[in-house]
């Protein structure tokens, strides 16, 4: 398996080699099966009572489902011994990425609202995880890769931001932009550590243990401090159990294993469907109407996640 992270297509096993887990089904589609999940968290926070802050809904998911994560992964305890000085150093700085996330990411929906929080942070995250990778010379962006992540980020940011295109925008708030790009850079840098430590042959399921658990107990302040109450009322407390159940510890137990399989550049680039499902979701479940131009971003959209997800040189080996 190798030992660094490429923003190029998914790597593949050599001719010759049966391993148990390959091409799509061994790495996209547990990381586009996550987003799906992910799609979901905006519908699910808007079931939360009135009096719940938004940073505090992500928090208590994160505390919970990173519990969760940590608790149910027999070699999580021990991965810390098993790794080098440098590999420790990049679990706490894995996990202070992944507390960094709901802090930034759910006060930039309060700022800016979910579409321009969403495109902001989703978009930003394959760039900023393209751009990591060949700052610390893990690889060079390729042609392939930076075509399709350009397209799934128009047709990204046409899904989420035509209805503003078509209507009467609010002005931007720039502090709420910065925070929503914040979140897109946490995400990139949690991802690309995860997916660093996953290929150097430590289990999936621990290392997304022990980076969640530990930023679940980073982000629980934040949860105790911001009037809690709402998690002892019957609607509060389920929507934090599924945020954590199905949003953090399901998706990111798939996120880690499609890692093995997936440079975390694509992977990044994969998860851009979330805003896809959230759009589809809002018509089917919240009523909301799209006008053509999301429509048409999510057909480019989806053009880019294909180009992403299909290993380059498919079609000629099938001749």
């Amino acid at each position: 398996m190798p030992n660094r992270i490429s923003p190029q297509a998914p790597t593949y096993p050599a001719a010759g080699q049966r391993p148990s887990h390959t091409g799509f089904l061994g790495g996209p589609a547990p990381i586009l099966t996550a987003a799906v999940l992910w799609g979901t968290t905006g519908t699910a926070s808007s079931l939360a009572p009135a009096g719940a802050s938004a940073a505090a809904i992500g928090g208590a998911g994160l505390t919970l489902g990173g519990t969760l994560l940590f608790l149910t992964s027999r070699r999580a305890r021990s991965l810390p011994a098993g790794c080098t000085r440098p590999e420790r150093w990049l679990l706490v700085l894995g996990a202070l990425a992944v507390a960094g996330y709901p802090v930034t990411f759910y006060p930039a929906v309060a700022r800016t609202g979910v579409a321009v929080a969403t495109v902001v942070a989703l978009g930003s995250a394959p760039v900023f995880a393209g751009l990591l990778s060949w700052i610390t010379s893990q690889a060079r962006p390729t042609a392939r890769w930076s075509g399709a992540t350009a397209a799934a980020v128009l047709g990204c940011t046409l899904l989420v931001l035509g209805p503003g295109l078509t209507g009467h925008a609010a002005p931007m708030d720039l502090t709420g932009v910065a925070l929503a790009g914040c979140a897109g850079l946490s995400y990139a840098a949690y991802s690309l550590i995860g997916g660093k430590l996953i290929t150097r042959e430590h289990p999936s399921d621990a290392v997304m243990g022990v980076l969640f658990g530990a930023a679940g107990l980073l982000v629980l302040p934040l949860v105790l401090f911001t009037n809690p109450h709402w998690l002892a009322t019957t609607r509060g407390a389920a929507v934090a159990l599924y945020l954590a159940l199905f949003t953090v510890y399901l998706a990111y137990r798939l996120f880690g294993h499609g890692l093995r399989r997936t440079p975390a550049s694509v992977a990044t680039s994969l998860t851009l469907a979330e805003p896809a499902v959230a759009a589809v979701l809002g018509v089917a479940v919240l009523d909301e109407r799209l006008p053509a131009a999301s429509w048409s971003g999510m057909v480019v959209l989806a053009l880019g996640l294909v180009l992403l997800t299909v290993p380059a040189g498919a079609g000629s080996r099938r001749r």
